[in-house]
């Protein structure tokens, strides 16, 4: 297996298809709310959370199969329903569309994993092992969780301030560069 490339996608606003509304679904709609995705669920039976989301016209539920159709408009798709051969198909269905798509515990049939993320504020640090061992990546996340307290978020968006502020004044590139080093090589909290 070639090496993943890693990035942060901005999906605000997008269309995004999750097949399944059991709990690792409702898991993943969870997460692709959280990125202000529009999201449209086609599942047979939906958890009452997605259930509450779709009363709440937070996203769009059909309660019926998947269809190839559901596809069309779609930036990225999960497939997480109970059977591997439904998610192997929407997979496939998805490739051949150039729609990436993530088939839930299914390394083979992903284009995309799922990464454990830390996160503090603007502050996001995903972990993937490929699918190769996600109780790994979760193991790895609680650690950085303790190493990366709460107050990182804060000190995070007073780096972003203190950066604007030299940007907005005439300073020579090096020295906006050395003193940006200097303050984020700081403990949070510290002072500038």
């Amino acid at each position: 297996m070639k090496a993943l490339f890693p990035m942060f996608v901005k999906l605000a606003g997008r269309s995004c298809l999750v097949v399944g509304a059991g709990k690792t679904g409702e898991a993943k709609i969870a997460s692709l709310l959280g990125s202000g995705a529009h999201v449209r669920v086609v599942a047979l039976a939906a958890t009452e959370r997605v259930e509450a989301w779709h009363r709440e016209r937070t996203l769009k539920w059909e309660a019926r199969a998947f269809r190839p159709s559901d596809l069309d408009g779609a930036f990225l798709v999960v497939a997480a329903t109970s059977s591997a051969r439904t998610n192997g198909h929407i997979f496939r269905e998805a490739r051949q569309r150039q729609i990436p798509c993530n088939a839930v515990d299914d390394p083979a049939h992903c284009d995309f994993f799922y990464p454990a993320v830390v996160r503090r504020g603007p502050l996001q640090i995903a972990i993937s092992t490929a699918g190769f061992s996600p109780a790994l990546a979760q193991r790895l996340r609680r650690q950085l969780e303790q190493q990366f307290a709460p107050e990182y978020g804060t000190w995070l968006e007073e780096l972003g301030r203190y950066r604007r502020q030299l940007f907005a004044q005439d300073v020579r590139p090096q020295e906006r560069r050395r003193l940006l080093h200097l303050a984020a090589g700081r403990d949070p909290g510290s002072t500038k």
